[in-house]
């Protein structure tokens, strides 16, 4: 197992060098072998499963999205909620709420026994339902072409895509033509962050700056350590905060007059008035990068690449607006050493953190669980998103370059499909959102940047999606202190004459999305 540790540890290296900037010509010739390492490794430990990269041309692929459908006509695909059970009317609803929520049987004493029986049997039931109907899923791919690095974060407002680069850009694109509508340049360094307020503080604003009242803006952070708030209609920024940092994340809280909460790259975490854009809390919450921070209504939760967590109550004052309510550092989250991304809900908040698995914090009391995403332990997760009812995660396999979405029902994360296509690059941001008919639509982003319609299952639409199953997958939700034996130890091998061939400069051994979180500051 040594050998296949050691290529495994020079794969994730690799992987790391690839997402630099700027490469050196040794570091070129790194990469050049990163198929023959990938050769090695199968020859060593053959991959039970998973579809062959074919050799086609990426772009070229997509591109076909309108072959089969007119560039005018939107998709009259159903929200996942509506592809449940086809042809049984209110029955895909009624289903889509009983996994939105565990089953209560009525209260009875006579028949309580026989309705404790029958609900194993209808969750069962629902189940394979779901899993039957996300087999026969179709998506329609589109590329949207523009960008020239990798895209960093990704959003949706009303029936634009927002997309966030580390070539400093942010551009604005329209979904319905795929073509690009706005070209926001003005961060002088690369993109990390994305964050688009609600309409009732869009309207506020507007109001201030003399704009109409339907005026959508959305807030970009960047190494530059600016926050710049643009007005979308005119596409310019008709603010900017400095924040004397380098920002890794940032969210919108719809509390009160409003908050921009902000994280940098020397863990601090800095609320902002939305009213009067001045600072009003500055603490030195993590000791490592802030790589995510998420709202759920006055709570705020944010994560570091230690793998530190805090959640956070908002006061709504006007001073001092978060107070820390817990704090749980890597050691109890097991997520220490790569990029933190957090998708909280309710008492729980999903982690993703650059490895096979996705982890699940019950924050108020501390206890860990893992939920396993990916077969091998060269699997990476680099973001997870929950909606409609549905777990959405990235997998990528830096052991073939497979690439691929696992879905999970929501709440008890059962596996229920995943989703490719041949060539898919790694996604390192996502986004969902149904459209005013209620569509469902996705939109990923990584080295490229793809927006996903789903399809009628009885059309004759041809999908560009491959729909697998991998049963690997099937495990339940695991206690983490019965697992964390079985963590991936690859990057804590003492390094030899070959594991220098593919260091990279990379001084510590962290995981490949680490890595990313630097790269993308330099």
């Amino acid at each position: 197992m040594g050998e296949v540790r050691k290529l495994q540890k020079k794969l994730r290296q690799i992987e790391n060098l690839e997402i630099k900037i700027n490469l050196l010509p040794e570091e070129r010739f790194k990469i050049s072998r990163k198929e023959e390492l990938r050769r090695r490794l199968a020859e060593i430990q053959p991959q039970p499963c998973g579809p062959q990269r074919a050799p086609e041309n990426r772009q070229a692929d997509m591109k076909r999205a309108g072959e089969d459908t007119p560039e005018g006509l939107p998709s009259q695909a159903p929200p996942a909620s509506k592809i449940l059970r086809p042809g049984t009317g209110g029955s895909a609803a009624t289903a889509q709420r009983q996994l939105r929520a565990p089953h209560v049987a009525p209260v009875s004493h006579e028949g309580q026994d026989a309705s404790e029986e029958r609900q194993p049997a209808q969750e069962d039931k629902e189940l394979t339902s779901l899993k039957t109907c996300w087999q026969k899923a179709k998506f329609r791919l589109r590329l949207l072409e523009g960008h020239n690095d990798i895209i960093t974060c990704v959003l949706a407002v009303d029936n634009l895509v927002v997309s966030g680069s580390r070539d400093t850009t942010v551009k604005v694109w329209h979904v319905p033509t795929a073509t690009e509508h706005k070209n926001l340049g003005g961060h002088a360094g690369g993109v990390t962050c994305l964050s688009a307020p609600p309409p009732v503080y869009c309207k506020k604003l507007a109001w201030l700056l003399s704009l109409s009242d339907d005026e959508r803006f959305i807030l970009s952070g960047s190494a530059d350590c600016n926050v710049k708030i643009w007005a979308l209609s005119v596409g310019q920024c008709v603010k900017s905060i400095y924040t004397f940092n380098a920002v890794t994340a940032l969210c919108f809280v719809p509390e009160g007059d409003g908050y921009i909460v902000t994280g940098s790259d020397g863990g601090k975490v800095q609320a902002w008035s939305w009213r009067a854009l001045d600072n009003c809390q500055s603490i030195n919450a993590h000791q490592e990068a802030v790589t995510s921070i998420q709202a759920q209504g006055p709570l705020v939760f944010s994560g570091s690449s230690d793998g530190a967590v805090s959640v956070w109550e908002n006061r709504c004052s006007e001073r001092d607006p978060l107070k820390r309510l817990h704090y749980w550092n890597g050691q109890v989250t097991g997520c220490g050493g790569g990029r933190l991304v957090l998708s909280p809900r309710g008492d729980r908040v999903l982690m993703a953190y650059g490895r096979a698995w996705i982890k699940i914090l019950h924050w108020t009391t501390g206890t860990v669980s893992r939920l396993t995403n990916h077969g091998s332990v060269t699997g990476v997760t680099d973001c997870v998103h929950q909606t409609a009812g549905l777990l959405i995660s990235s997998c990528y396999d830096v052991g073939n370059g497979e690439s691929a979405l696992n879905l999970f029902c929501l709440p008890q994360c059962h596996y229920l499909a995943s989703l490719t296509w041949p060539l898919a690059p790694r996604i390192l941001c996502f986004a969902a959102w149904t459209t005013g008919s209620g569509d469902h639509r996705w939109v990923s982003g990584g080295r490229d940047l793809v927006v996903w319609e789903q399809l009628p299952n009885s059309g004759k639409q041809r999908g560009d999606i491959t729909v697998k199953r991998d049963v690997r997958l099937e495990s339940p939700l695991e206690s983490e202190g019965d697992t964390e034996d079985d963590e991936e130890t690859d990057e804590h091998l003492d390094d030899d004459e070959d594991d220098d061939d593919a260091r990279g400069g990379e001084e510590e051994g962290s995981g490949a999305a680490g890595s990313w979180l630097r790269c993308l500051l330099q």
